[in-house]
């Protein structure tokens, strides 16, 4: 019975140990969580309408650091981001022995780039693109092309989030 009162508090102060030494490792390696990014622009504007602009509204809005002008204000903005071009493909990477589809990629690719309403290029065109992998089935081909909208969705907001790592990377204006 001695030994059960012993122990408890025991393996309570280990585990403790065991807790501190691990946050004292990861504060030594540098570890950081993200944090929201820092823009050299307190207003921008950004023209179109799709779901992958929405979402990048709606990032940009997260901040709270950036104001976010209708497209008919962009002279007033400090700068302009230009959605060139949203391209989503699927692919058929696999068949089975009689042609049908096995599997397939799915591919959705963002052209951009950033400039002030003088016409300076901050941020050239450039490319930001998502991959993802879907197994196909023609049993269950309504479920498959939901399950392909929701991975559209999640490549949106991957390439949105990479969207506001570049458009942070800018310093000046």
């Amino acid at each position: 019975m001695n030994t059960r009162n012993v122990s408890l508090p025991r393996r309570g102060f280990l585990l403790g140990l065991t807790a501190a030494g691990a946050s004292l490792g990861l504060a030594g390696c540098g570890f950081k969580l993200r944090e929201a990014p820092v823009f050299a622009f307190k207003s921008l504007s950004v023209s179109g309408n799709s779901a992958m602009i929405n979402q990048i509204r709606r990032e940009l809005r997260a901040t709270g650091s950036v104001t976010v002008l209708p497209p008919e204000d962009a002279s007033k903005a400090d700068v302009i981001l230009e959605i060139l071009g949203e391209d989503r493909n699927r692919i058929v990477i696999s068949t089975n022995s009689a042609g049908l589809v096995r599997e397939l990629q799915l591919q959705l690719k963002v052209r951009f780039r950033l400039r002030t309403p003088a016409g300076k290029d901050l941020l050239t065109a450039g490319d930001v693109s998502q991959t993802r992998d879907l197994s196909f089935n023609e049993t269950n081909a309504l479920a498959k092309e939901g399950e392909a909208d929701l991975l559209f969705r999640d490549m949106q907001s991957d390439i949105a989030q990479q969207l506001m790592r570049r458009l942070a990377a800018v310093k000046e204006i």
